[in-house]
């Protein structure tokens, strides 16, 4: 086995081809996501094995959510991979948020290399009748 084809893929991640120069040349990818809703909010679960919370940057401009996360290679030391199943990268993600997001009070947290966010929604207005005087 040589070292030219023992790199393998990994379905459902997906490579970003980043149009930001990079300080550190490493592999972007999009972490793969579920979205779920109840009446009150939104549930983001997004899978980032091997990124600690102090790596992980979520800022919120413009009604962009942009999430990103890092891993740190470091930990690894010498090692060289000879064969891998699951390829290393960096993180990111972004979503245009609506209206209807109370974007005061998104929460998140980072548990067993899963994100958590919670985005909660705007109450609904209520009709509000106005008395004539």
């Amino acid at each position: 086995m040589t070292a030219e084809n023992k790199e393998m893929t990994v379905e459902g991640k997906k490579e970003i081809q980043s149009k930001k120069e990079q300080t550190i040349p490493c592999k972007v990818y999009s972490p793969l996501t579920d979205i779920m809703e109840t009446q009150k909010e939104l549930l983001i679960l997004m899978d980032m094995p091997g990124v600690n919370k102090d790596q992980i940057k979520v800022k919120l401009e413009k009604n962009i959510l942009e999430i990103s996360g890092q891993i740190n290679t470091a930990k690894y030391g010498d090692y060289k991979p000879i064969y891998t199943e699951y390829n290393l990268g960096n993180y990111t993600r972004s979503f245009e948020l609506s209206n209807e997001i109370d974007q005061s009070t998104i929460e998140a947290t980072i548990e067993d290399g899963v994100l958590k966010l919670i985005l909660s929604k705007v109450p609904e207005k209520q009709p509000k009748l106005i008395k004539v005087g």
